[in-house]
C-alpha cells in the first residue's frame, strides 16, 4: 500500500489540483509564451511581434475639423471624438441602417444619421477635397441616403399613393421628381413615416466609386492608423501639391509605409497613415507661406 492510499481522501484531491496548477503552469505560463515568441520570429510577423512606435491611428483635422490639406487622411473613427484609445468602439449600424431620424429644429441632437447617409456624406465631402467624382450607388447628389418611402393603397403593395424622399428633409428639393407618377415630397422632420415602404434607389453612380471603400467606413475599433494603398493613391496628387513635390516622391514614402499580407496571403496590403505623415513631415516639410 502506497502513501497516496493512506491519505484522507481531501488530501488526494488537493494533491490531484496541485498538480494540475503545476501543469498548466508550465504548459501556459512557460512553453506557450516560448512558443508563441519563437513563431513571431517568422519574416512578415517580426516587425509587427516586436512592437511599434505607433499603435493608433489619429486624426489629421484643423481646429474646425476640416482635413488638413497637406497631409494623407485616415478612415473615419467612431472612437469618442476620434481615435479615442479610451473610448475604442464600433459604430454598430448595419446595411440596413438607411433611414434617417431627422433633427427637430430647434433640437440638434433629436436627429441620428443612417449608416448609408454618413456614407453618401464621407464620400461627397472626400470626392470634393480630393476633386474626383465623390458619387455612390444609394446616394443622393447632396449626400445624404438616396431612399424613398413609398405609401401604397394595399400597405405593402398595389398602387403607389404618396411618396417621400426620408432622408431628405424640408424644404431640400427631392433628389427624384416622381416615382411611379406619383410627386416625391421631401420629409418634415418629426413626422412618423412608419406605415411607407422603405425603397432605396440605386442612381447612375458607378459600380466602382472613385472613393474607396475604407474612406468612408470606420474600422472596428475605430483606432486603426492604416489605410488602402487605394485610398492613399486617391490622395497622392493632393499632397504633392500642397508640399510642392513630385507625384513620384510621395508614391515612393508611401511605398516605404505599406505592409503587405501577413505570411503573403494573410489580410490585405495596407499603408500606415501616422507613420507616412510623420516621414512627410521630415523628408518633405510644407514650404512656409510666401517661399
Amino acid at each position: 500500500m502506497n502513501l497516496f492510499s493512506r491519505m484522507p481522501s481531501w488530501v488526494g484531491h488537493h494533491v490531484a489540483a496541485i498538480r494540475v496548477v503545476i501543469v498548466l503552469t508550465l504548459v501556459l505560463g512557460l512553453a506557450y509564451p516560448l512558443a508563441m515568441t519563437a513563431l513571431a520570429q517568422v519574416p512578415g510577423l517580426h516587425d509587427n511581434a516586436q512592437g511599434r512606435r505607433t499603435l493608433i491611428g489619429q486624426s489629421f483635422l484643423d481646429k474646425k475639423g476640416n482635413p488638413i490639406p497637406s497631409y494623407f487622411q485616415t478612415r473615419p473613427s467612431n472612437a469618442g471624438s476620434g481615435y479615442d484609445a479610451s473610448a475604442s468602439a464600433a459604430g454598430n449600424l448595419g446595411p440596413e441602417s438607411t433611414v434617417d431620424v431627422l433633427p427637430v429644429k430647434g433640437q440638434p441632437d433629436s436627429g441620428k444619421q443612417s449608416l448609408l447617409t454618413q456614407v453618401c456624406a464621407r464620400s461627397k465631402a472626400v470626392g470634393e477635397l480630393e476633386h474626383v467624382d465623390g458619387s455612390r450607388p444609394y446616394c443622393t447628389a447632396d449626400g445624404v441616403g438616396a431612399v424613398l418611402g413609398v405609401f401604397r393603397d394595399g400597405g405593402t403593395t398595389g398602387r403607389a399613393t404618396r411618396v417621400v424622399s426620408l432622408d431628405q428633409a424640408c424644404p431640400a428639393k427631392p433628389f427624384l421628381a416622381a416615382y411611379e407618377g406619383v410627386t416625391v415630397e421631401c420629409a418634415k422632420p418629426g413626422t412618423d413615416y412608419g406605415e411607407a415602404v422603405v425603397t432605396p434607389v440605386r442612381g447612375s453612380a458607378p459600380a466602382h466609386p472613385k472613393v474607396p471603400a475604407d474612406a468612408v467606413t470606420a474600422s472596428g475599433s475605430g483606432l486603426d492608423p492604416q489605410i488602402s494603398p487605394a485610398y492613399a493613391e486617391l490622395q497622392t496628387p493632393r499632397i504633392a501639391r500642397e508640399r510642392g513635390i513630385s507625384e513620384a516622391a510621395v508614391r515612393d514614402l508611401v511605398e516605404q509605409h505599406t505592409s503587405g499580407r501577413g505570411l503573403g496571403v494573410l489580410g490585405e496590403p495596407a499603408v500606415n497613415v501616422v507613420e507616412l505623415n510623420a516621414a512627410l513631415d521630415h523628408i518633405h516639410p510644407v514650404p512656409a507661406k510666401g517661399a
